[in-house]
């Protein structure tokens, strides 16, 4: 047990495999006799390139106060097949666990936290791309509409949707471009002592990690609206500029109808939930005509975060 990991360097008396995720990377909880705690992410090493490049990334944000797992070390692992990213380890309960038990303000307050954490990041790594961002968007999310488009699947709602999506996607045109979290929701946040909300799960290539800093919003957790206004507010100080919203509504709803088709060939299981919040997203802005979902809140507002 105690080389579990394969990690040169470190003597861990304790590893415990970590099955929580979808990235395809194995994951451990180590503990060294000094009572250290860390993430180990291994991998296997033809992905040696890309998983030093998002390394780097971390030590990088890092340095910009954000509460997230601190890079500890890199490299090979000692069969050399495989490589290892070492992190420290955020202690804490799953924040979407958590929430639900929780008042709507104290709920509304930690959105407020999450969306501090996610202006930080925008606001301090600003990257310079050679393709815009609408010319990278539709690269990958274009395939996406037209395979949608091609399995002829409707529902009430679908034709707003599409039509929605083609008269707003100019609002893509010269985004900034910025380091992502790349899958920033509840899941993938922590709540420790002093209601401490942390950021883990740093390892999603969704566009690379670099894109429109608004993109991030289309996994904004809006199960727990309350949450998810406080977000909002908290990442613009109630000061939401109105372009925000078409880029919201659009964000939101491209990732969800072109996740029907995903589910449709490989994941069966989800197409109700997917299906449903495709429908969702059609009421919450009345039949797209109006941006602002009906779940945002301003009423929260007064509550002190």
């Amino acid at each position: 047990m105690k080389d579990m990991a394969g990690i040169p360097g470190f003597c861990f008396i304790k590893a415990e495999n970590i099955t929580k995720g979808l990235s395809g990377d194995k994951k451990y909880y180590l503990e060294t006799e000094k009572g250290d705690c860390f993430l180990a992410r291994i991998t296997e090493s033809k992905k040696y390139k890309q998983k030093k490049a998002l390394y780097k990334l971390l030590q990088k944000i890092s340095k910009n106060d954000i509460p997230m797992p601190m890079p500890v070390n890199f490299g090979y692992c000692k069969n050399k097949n495989e490589i290892y990213t070492l992190l420290s380890w955020v202690d804490g309960k799953d924040a979407e666990k958590v929430l639900p038990g929780l008042s709507r303000g104290e709920q509304y307050c930690l959105g407020v936290r999450a969306g501090r954490i996610l202006r930080k990041l925008h606001n301090n790594n600003e990257i310079k791309c050679s393709e815009d961002w609408q010319t990278r968007y539709f690269s990958v999310i274009g395939p996406r509409l037209l395979a949608f488009k091609n399995e002829n699947i409707s529902f009430d709602g679908s034709v707003q949707i599409l039509e929605y999506l083609e008269t707003n996607k100019r609002f893509l045109a010269n985004r900034p471009q910025t380091f992502h979290h790349g899958d920033f929701h509840l899941g993938n946040m922590v709540i420790g002592n002093k209601w401490q909300l942390s950021v883990i799960d740093w390892d999603t290539a969704d566009f690379e990690n670099i894109g429109d800093p608004w993109y991030e919003f289309n996994r904004t957790s809006i199960q727990v609206p309350a949450f998810a206004t406080g977000q909002i507010d908290g990442y613009f100080e109630n000061s939401i500029p109105d372009v925000f919203w078409k880029l919201f509504t659009f964000y939101i709803a491209g990732s969800a109808i072109t996740s029907i088709v995903w589910a449709k060939y490989s994941a069966p299981e989800c197409m109700a939930g997917i299906m449903k919040l495709n429908m969702d997203i059609v009421r919450w802005h009345d039949g797209m005509k109006n941006p602002v979902p009906i779940w945002y809140d301003k009423s929260l507002k007064y509550y002190n975060a």
